[in-house]
Formats: structure tokens, sequence, C-alpha cells
């Protein structure tokens, strides 16, 4: 296994074929054999020349908005819940309404960008995510709210799927490496200005001026994005619709299961069946894409490539831990420590601004050392953020919160600057979409059960400690999802719900620690160069 960074990686292929310039599907030249591999980048086409900037300034702009659109409606949720006077389900399905719609179709997403058009697909779903940005803002209750979340969630995936998939056909060499760079920062930047940004409008104008602010961030997204210049896959094969629709259906039961967790209980007859329908819906899933070959939704050939496979599975050991805290910290914050929302938000930004700040520096620190030292060493930092969770505490000081935020922030932000490139990096320019969006579908899946499970564990938690306290079952798992799910603490029970919401966090923390130690062990294994024959 090459120990080059992905870019560089990505260089090789491309010198192979020439990126794509105009809309009809672009042919691939044979690979010279004679002359020596350039050392530079190829000179500026259409792509790369006057339409680089205006094509990662769309792409990463439109990046920007998927960070917001989960960190700031995580910051606005106790503000919403309260004004739209909705349950704790409810507004737990605010979040998951959105994940599931995000996690399920970026496969779909990067297949419609490979057939119809990446850009096509990418201006597609910024209008998506825009417009129901807006009607979120006018929404009259949370109902609708969670209906058009869903929808804004298919949008969000496209833009993920067809944005990676644009930057890999209009790019290459050391463009390709500044280009995910830049998207890498993009990201970060979400992630780091929503919480605060979020938390002053939220102070300032009300919760609905955070879904505005994301409309209005859509238009010069758009506006850049469609001077990128479009491309497709030769390789036009049919939608794997069956595939999607139990994919799908899957994903939306086990978040059913976990939701239901909350409210009735984890041995409830319905949470059990929930559960058991989801292991149903995963292994038929299973034997539908067996069933399809070449036309499946996973494209299996692909995970042939150990490079890629390795960094596939780098999403369910990185930023599990990372979304979560960013989730529901700030109800922590809120509910549990008495923190306003804008303070809520600038306690993360130990955990957000590294994201900002590293992911350019990542690709270069891969260059110069190996992709497998940037990931092992993220997931050694995201475990040790993770075990100094057991510090957390209600009343603690900003420096104390900052200890365990650091490293998950150090440990995020240097994934960030590789995982992206090096799963398109490591196939054909040809596969970018299909590869984009198994990537991206692994990373969100993962987020979104992780942003169900953690709900359900963290309530189920928080309400074992407050039934020890001499709440009645059903009084004590009441308070604990007002408290992880939206922030909300009543006074007199205050103190008890702290000191149980705490202890969850703490093993939580403990949870994750050993989750990302496993990842470090198993990413340094799986990178390791192959011995020479």
């Amino acid at each position: 296994m090459p120990t080059t960074s992905p870019a560089s990686q990505a260089t090789s292929l491309e010198d192979a074929r020439p990126a794509p310039t105009a809309d009809p599907a672009p042919t691939a030249d044979p690979a010279p054999t004679t002359d020596p591999a350039p050392t530079a980048d190829p000179a500026p086409d259409d792509a790369a020349g006057h339409r680089f900037w205006p094509t990662v300034v769309g792409v990463a702009s439109a990046g920007l908005m998927l960070p917001f659109s989960v960190t700031g409606a995580a910051v606005a949720l106790p503000s919403m819940a309260s004004a739209l006077d909705s349950s704790a389900g409810s507004g737990q399905w605010m979040l998951n309404a959105f994940n599931i719609g995000f996690a399920a179709l970026p496969l779909a997403a990067g297949s419609l960008a490979d057939r119809y058009g990446r850009r096509r697909v990418l201006l597609a779903g910024i209008a998506v995510v825009g417009v129901m940005s807006l009607l979120v803002a006018l929404a009259p209750s949370m109902p609708v709210v969670d209906a058009v979340r869903a929808i804004q969630g298919c949008g969000a995936a496209a833009v993920l799927a067809a944005g990676s998939a644009v930057l890999a056909g209009a790019t290459s060499g050391r463009r390709r490496q500044l280009a995910f760079g830049i998207l890498g920062t993009a990201f970060g930047a979400g992630l780091a200005i929503g919480p605060p940004a979020a938390g002053a409008l939220v102070e300032a104008a009300g919760w609905r001026s955070v879904f505005l602010l994301v409309a209005v961030m859509s238009l010069p997204a758009a506006l850049c994005a469609a001077r990128a210049p479009e491309s497709r896959s030769p390789d036009r094969s049919g939608l794997d619709l069956a595939g999607l629709a139990v994919f799908t259906a899957g994903l939306a039961v086990l978040s059913f299961a976990f939701v239901e967790a909350t409210t009735a209980g984890w041995a409830a007859p319905a949470t059990l069946g929930l559960f058991a329908a989801a292991v149903l819906l995963v292994a038929l899933f299973a034997v539908v894409e067996l069933r399809r070959g070449d036309r499946a939704l996973f494209d299996v050939r692909l995970f042939g490539r150990p490079e890629f496979l390795a960094v596939v599975c780098q999403p369910f050991t990185v930023t599990l831990g990372f979304v979560i805290l960013l989730v529901y910290l700030p109800t922590y914050l809120q509910g549990a420590a008495g923190r306003d929302t804008l303070t809520s938000g600038l306690l993360l930004l130990p955990m957000t601004v590294p994201v900002l700040l590293l992911p350019l520096a990542a690709g270069r620190l891969a260059a110069r050392t190996s992709l497998r030292a940037v990931l092992t060493s993220a997931s050694v930092l995201i475990s040790l953020g993770s075990l100094l969770l057991v510090t957390l505490d209600d009343g603690g000081s900003w420096p104390a919160l900052a200890l365990p935020l650091l490293p998950f922030g150090a440990g995020v932000g240097l994934a960030f600057g590789v995982m992206d490139n090096a799963a398109v990096g490591t196939v054909p320019v040809e596969n970018a979409g299909a590869a984009a969006g198994i990537f991206n579908t692994m990373r969100i899946a993962g987020e979104s059960v992780a942003v169900a499970g953690a709900a359900a564990v963290l309530t189920a938690l928080t309400a074992a400690r407050l039934h020890d306290s001499g709440l009645t079952p059903g009084t004590a798992a009441e308070l604990a999802a007002r408290a992880v799910v939206q922030g909300q603490v009543p006074a007199p029970q205050h103190v008890a719900v702290a000191a149980g919401f705490t202890g969850a966090f703490h093993l939580l923390g403990l949870g994750l620690a050993a989750l990302s130690a496993l990842g470090a062990v198993l990413t340094h294994r799986a990178l390791a160069p192959k011995e020479r024959r």
C-alpha cells in the first residue's frame, strides 16, 4: 500500500485520463507508456484555469451550509421546542428526520450525479437545502418542522456527494489537494462558527433566524457552483431503487427504535420489535445488493481496494463522538449547566476551532509522513478527549471544559483534511461519484445512528440516576428526555437532573474512548504498507 498522500495518488489517476471539461461524458485516453510522469500540475484548462476558483468556492460554500444545518439546529432546539411546545420525541425528530435523509441518499445522489451530471445534482441539492431551510423558519409547529427537515436532509445528501465528485472531476494534482483542503476548511468553518453564530442569532432574533441564515447562504453557493464544469461518468447504470428503499427503511426504523427506547424504555415490546425489524431490513439490504451485482447501490468492487476500505471505515471511529458532543453538549450546557444560548455556543470553540484550522495542514502532514500516521493520530487524540470527558462538571470553568474538547477538535480536524480526498483519490475518477456516495453514506449513517442512539443512551443513564434518587420511573424518564433532547431542566429537580446528566456523559465518554482506541489500532494495521515481493 502506498504511503503517499491521497492527493498524489489522485494525480497519478489524472495523468492517465484528462479532467472532464464539457457537458458530454469524458473519454479516457490511453496512459502514456514512454513519457515520464509529470512533476507539476497539468496546464490549466477550462476547469483548472479561470473556472477553478468559482468551482471550489461554490462547492465549499455549499459544504459550509451542511454542518451549520446540524450544529445551528442543535443550538436552536431548546428555544424552538419551547416556542413550539413540542414533546421530547417530536424535538428529537427535528434532528433525526434530517439525519435519515442525509444518511440514506448520498449513494443515490452519487449515482445520479455520475449519470445526469455532477454540477446539476449539486445545484439541485443547494436549492433544496436553501428552500427547505426557509420553510423551517416559517413553520408553525414541530411536526411541520420534522417533515421539512427530512426533505432538507435529502438535499444535503446531494450537496455532499455531488460536491466531492465535482471537485474530483474538475481538478488534479496539487489543485485537487488544495480544493479538498479548502472543502475541509469549509466544513470546519461551519462547525466552528455554527454554535456561536446560532447562539447569537437565537439571543438576538429568535430561533427562526438560524434557518433564515442557511437559506441566505444558499444563494451565493448556487451562483458560484453554476460556473463549475459539468462532468458525468461514462458508465451510466440504472439506479438501484430496491436497495435504496430497503436501506432508507432500515435506517428510519432504527432511528424509530432509538426514539421509542427514549420514551418507552429499552425492554418495551415496541422497542424490541423495531430493533428486530431494523436487523431484518439490514439483512434484506445485503441480500438485495448481492443479487443485483454490478447494478447494486454499493459498488462492491470498490471495496477491493484496501486504501478505500480503510478510509471508508474511518467515520465510525473518528466522528461519532464529535457529532454527539456537537448535538448534545449544547443542551447539557443550557439545561444542566444553566448557560444561555450564546455562551453555550462559545464554549464549544475549543472543539470546533481546530476543525477550522487543521484540515489544510493535515493534507501537507500526510504528504510528508503518511495517511496512516495522520488517521491513526486522529483516532488517538479523539480517544484521549473521550477519556477526559470524565472531568465534565455542570459547574466547571471554561478551561476545565476545554480540556477534553481540544483533543477532540484536533483529532477531527486532522481527519477532515484527508478523509474526503482519500475516499475519491483511491478510485478512478469515473467512479468518483460512487466512491463519494459510499464514503459519505458510511459517515452520515454512522452519525445519524449516533445522534439517535446517544439520545437514548444519555436519557436512559440519566433516568436511572434520577430513579435511584427516589423519582418514579415515569417521572425520571420524562425529566431525563427533556433535559437531554431539549435542554429543559425544571428548577425543583435541577440538582438531581444535572448530576444524572453529568454522570451519563462520563459513562458515554468511557465508551467512546474505548471505541476510538480500537479504531486507532485497526487503522494502523489496515493502512500498513504491504511487503514488497
